[in-house]
Formats: C-alpha cells, sequence, structure tokens
C-alpha cells in the first residue's frame, strides 16, 4: 500500500440472493454501460465505477475503464511472501537424515533419498501452509463477514453440518460440490465470486495433492502426441454451438483487446482490435507466406488473408475447427490463401519456411518439457528475416494459493495439459536459448478480464440452450472458469503476455523496425 492509503474499509453487508445487492459490483455493471462521456470528479461511484468501499485515494485518478469490470472486493491472499523457503530447505536435509541415521545408509544412499523424497516434502510443507497461514494484514477493505449462507445453498447434509455460518468452504470443495449439484449459488455467480473472500479460503487438499501428482505431473512429462490429441479433440470437438454460446460470431478463443477505454466496445470490436494489432505489429503485406499454429477456427488466417494479402496456413488438432475454419474462408472469399489444416503441430512440413509466424495461445499446450524443442522447430520454419509473435498466457511469480486453486482447477477442467503457462522471465529465457531476439512485450491481463467478461455475459444469456444441449454440469463448469477467471486477469494471478521476436542473427535488418506505433489503422475492405 502507499503511504497516503487509508485505513482499510469495510465492505457493505451483502445477501446476493435476497433483496440487498454487492453495491460495488452493481457500480461495476453501471460503469461497464456507461458511454464514453465520463462524469465529474465529483461524480458517485455507481456513475465513475470506481467501488464505493475503496480508499478515497482511487477516486483521485479513476483506473476503471467502462469496459472493465471493476471489483467490489479486492483482497490478498496468503501464498509466497509468507512461505518461508529455508524451513523447506532445512526439511529437505534434515528428514532424509532422519532416515539415514536410523537405517545406517551411505553417504550416496542418503543423497539419492533425498532427491526422491524432495518433491513430496516441498508438497506436504506446501499443504500444510496452505491451511494455517493467514491472510495479509496490509488489505485495501475489510470482509463484511456475513455468513456463507448469504452466497451458496449448501443441499449435502454432510457438508451443511461442517460448512456454515463463519466456517468458510475450501474453494475445491466448493466448485466439486456445485458441479455435482450438492450446492447452489444465492445469485449471479460474478457477483458471488467478488466476495469469495467472505466465503472460501484457498487451501490445498486431498483432492488437490492426488490430482496433483497423479495426474498432472504424469501429463507434464509424457506431452505425446496422442495424448495431446485426445485432450484437444475432447475439449474443442464438444460441438461448435458449445463455443458459440460465450465466443460470439468470431469465434476467436483467444485475449481480445481494448481499443478505446473511454467506452463500452463489442466483443467483435476488441477481437477484431486484437487481430489488426497482430497483423500490423508483424507487418504483414500481400503475398507474405503466414503460418498460425493453434489456430483454433481459423479467423485469423482469414482476417490476415482478406485484409493484408496474405496467404496463411492455420494448423489445429481439431476437427470441427478445421471444418468451421475452411468454410469461413470460403465465406469471406478467401478460400484460396486461407487454409486450414487439421494435424499436430509436430508434423508440419518444415519447408518452404514462412515470412510470418503466429502462435496464439497455444504453446502452453507444448508443455513446459518440449517447450524449447517447440521453439526450435518454429525457428527453422521460420525466414531469416521473418518475424515470430507469442501470444501466452502467464502466472505471477510471487504466487498466493488462491492462484494455485484456479490454476488446477484451470488444469483439470478447462484446459488439460497446458502446464508450459510460466512467469514471463521463463518464456523470455527460452526464447533466447533457442535463438530468438525478443523484440517486444506486452502484458495484457486487464484486456484479458475484459474479453472473459464479455464470454461470460454470453454464457450466461445463453444459459437455457446449453442445460437443453449439454446439461447442468457443463453449464456450471462454464460459469465458474469464466466468472473466476474474470477476477484473476484483473488482479494478476494470471495473464497474458504478447511477445515479437526474430531470429537473433548479426544479418537480420532491425532498422525495418524502427517506426512509430501504427496504432489500430485498418485497410480498406476490412470486417
Amino acid at each position: 500500500m502507499t503511504s497516503d492509503a487509508a485505513a482499510p474499509v469495510a465492505a457493505p453487508a451483502v445477501n446476493v440472493g435476497s433483496t440487498k445487492h454487492v453495491d460495488a459490483v452493481d457500480a461495476a455493471t453501471t460503469a461497464t454501460a456507461a458511454s464514453s462521456s465520463s462524469s465529474s470528479a465529483s461524480a458517485s461511484a455507481s456513475a465513475t465505477g470506481v467501488p464505493a468501499q475503496l480508499p478515497a485515494r482511487s477516486t483521485k485518478r479513476p483506473f476503471w475503464s467502462p469496459s472493465i469490470y471493476a471489483p467490489s472486493l479486492p483482497y490478498e491472499c496468503g501464498g509466497a511472501r509468507e512461505y518461508n523457503s529455508y524451513v523447506l530447505y532445512a526439511l529437505i536435509v534434515l528428514v532424509p537424515y532422519m532416515f539415514k541415521r536410523m537405517l545406517g545408509l551411505s553417504l550416496g544412499s542418503y543423497i539419492v533419498l533425498a532427491a526422491i523424497m524432495a518433491p513430496f516434502i516441498g508438497a506436504l510443507s506446501l499443504l500444510a501452509h496452505s491451511w494455517i497461514v493467514s491472510t495479509p494484514t496490509e488489505q485495501i477493505c475489510a470482509l463484511p463477514n456475513e455468513p456463507i449462507e448469504n452466497y451458496i445453498t449448501i443441499l449435502d447434509k454432510e457438508l451443511k453440518g461442517t460448512y456454515h455460518g463463519s466456517n468458510k468452504i475450501p474453494m475445491e470443495v466448493f466448485f466439486e460440490s456445485y458441479f455435482n449439484g450438492d450446492i447452489d449459488l444465492t445469485g449471479d455467480a460474478l457477483k458471488i465470486f467478488e466476495m469469495r473472500y467472505d466465503w472460501a479460503f484457498f487451501p490445498i487438499t486431498i483432492n488437490v495433492a492426488k490430482f496433483f501428482f497423479l495426474q498432472w505431473i504424469p501429463e507434464l512429462l509424457w506431452h505425446s502426441k496422442k495424448q495431446d490429441e485426445t485432450q484437444v479433440r475432447d475439449h474443442y470437438d464438444r460441438g461448435d454451438d458449445f463455443y458459440e454460446a460465450f465466443l460470439g460470431e468470431r469465434m476467436v478463443y483467444t485475449s481480445a483487446l481494448i481499443g478505446d477505454p473511454t467506452r463500452r466496445e463489442t466483443l467483435e470490436e476488441m477481437q477484431d482490435n486484437k487481430m489488426r494489432d497482430v497483423c500490423e505489429l508483424m507487418q504483414m503485406r500481400a503475398g507474405d507466406r503466414h503460418l498460425d499454429i493453434g489456430c483454433g477456427w481459423g479467423t485469423l488466417a482469414a482476417f490476415a488473408a482478406r485484409n493484408y494479402g496474405t496467404e496463411s496456413v492455420g494448423i489445429t488438432l481439431g476437427r470441427n475447427q478445421t471444418a468451421f475454419g475452411n468454410a469461413r474462408a470460403a465465406q469471406w472469399g478467401v478460400a484460396d490463401s486461407a487454409k486450414i489444416m487439421c494435424m499436430d503441430y509436430r508434423d508440419i512440413p518444415r519447408r518452404p519456411r514462412y515470412n510470418r509466424i503466429t502462435c496464439l495461445e497455444m504453446a502452453e499446450h507444448v508443455g513446459v518439457r518440449k517447450f524449447q524443442e517447440f521453439l526450435l522447430q518454429v525457428r527453422d520454419m521460420l525466414e531469416d528475416d521473418g518475424l515470430f509473435y507469442l501470444q501466452i498466457a502467464g502466472l505471477r511469480g510471487a504466487w498466493q494459493y488462491e492462484d494455485f486453486s484456479w490454476g488446477l482447477f484451470m488444469a483439470k477442467y478447462i484446459f488439460p495439459g497446458a502446464d508450459a503457462s510460466c512467469p514471463l522471465n521463463w518464456v523470455i529465457a527460452q526464447l533466447e536459448a533457442t535463438g530468438f531476439e525478443v523484440r517486444s512485450t506486452n502484458t495484457i491481463g486487464v484486456h484479458y478480464s475484459t474479453t472473459l467478461g464479455r464470454w461470460y455475459e454470453n454464457w450466461m444469456s445463453n444459459k437455457e440452450k446449453i442445460l437443453a444441449s449439454y446439461g447442468k454440469r457443463w453449464f456450471r463448469i462454464w460459469e465458474i472458469f469464466l466468472a473466476w477467471s474474470i477476477i484473476i486477469s484483473r488482479q494478476g494471478s494470471a495473464t497474458c503476455y504478447q511477445i515479437l521476436a526474430h531470429k537473433n542473427r548479426n544479418a537480420f535488418d532491425r532498422t525495418a523496425l524502427l517506426r512509430p506505433p501504427m496504432g489500430f489503422g485498418m485497410p480498406s475492405g476490412s470486417l
């Protein structure tokens, strides 16, 4: 907190399921729908979108765009700052040493035992710490301390006997029970999740630990073609109507960009902003050979071909996506210059090379273990004077326990196998180690939060259609994914990086990139 920060102020009393509402969230909703004409400095919180319970310093320079969903309870969770690594190091040394003394092991056997036990000791220490750690004392606001019944209705008798009143529920227990129908929400999921620290906490449960060791770790180590194909097709071939219910007509499953922070842009406007930004950043020109790895429904490939005259090839493992993308290219009149192909990225022909290669939020699925191998392949497919654009989801290094809870939820239910979401310094190091020079980076977590917000609105507006076609469980999984991720992206737990890179060669003409920002100017005949 800054030195002039006001003392924490209490959040308003809340009952999202009855006549009382979350004042600040309603204010944020008003702000999101507001026009670009902003209110004066003396305007009310509901007009500016600044939550009423924030200290006055936040109203000096309002930081909420009409596009952004303002928080009602910005709260810090315990995590890396409270976790003492020296205690962990001591346990890793001393616990195996106890076995060495008891069993009379040699020094070599002790070292082997310590190496084997280290990950389990680390996991157990994190598990224990997550249950006992207290929340940081420096908070921008205080909890309203409402009973959890104001937020959730527990239908299971055993659960209800354990979690009631001020007894908060572990987040993992909540969402598993919610998906199984043992818990209901008392109101809108986003409003309730904005207040999550008042009714839930984020320990590492036994089920989370089992998933981590028995499923996440093996998937991280393996990442075979068969595994990746199974995971992708189970996810993306569920049905185009499922994804259109939240992605909208553009069918772009990556972060959009806010182009005008003074007004509430549509999802389609923001996705066009992003695709324009990528094409301009990559200096795409007519005749460029463009490869889009992990193209999804092929919208970027068709967009580049239609608006910039590129010869674009999109690669995806999804059969439905391939059919949709080629149909869209034909509909847009670029079937000859935008082709979507169904194949594993490892099977992409290396020749001829490409002038421009893009990869938007697919590289996470490559996995940590095979990330450098993937980048080496990209480098081999790229012309010596070509450009590589990588958009990749990432996590903050100074983690909090909520970050763990959300990340493992995503790995289990939303993006299985996407284990290469890492802090930015790791991604940069991988690029540099494989012979790339990073030209620029941009962090767009707030843009992603806004994108997720539009997806959430679409999903909720299509509730009855989804329930009829896919059932309550699938509806609820995506409801929680979208609502929670709006907050996670906004608060920095997870984010997204835009990275422009090229081969780090002496002969590369770096002066060609010395130009002012192009903004969002768009060629004629564009969407």
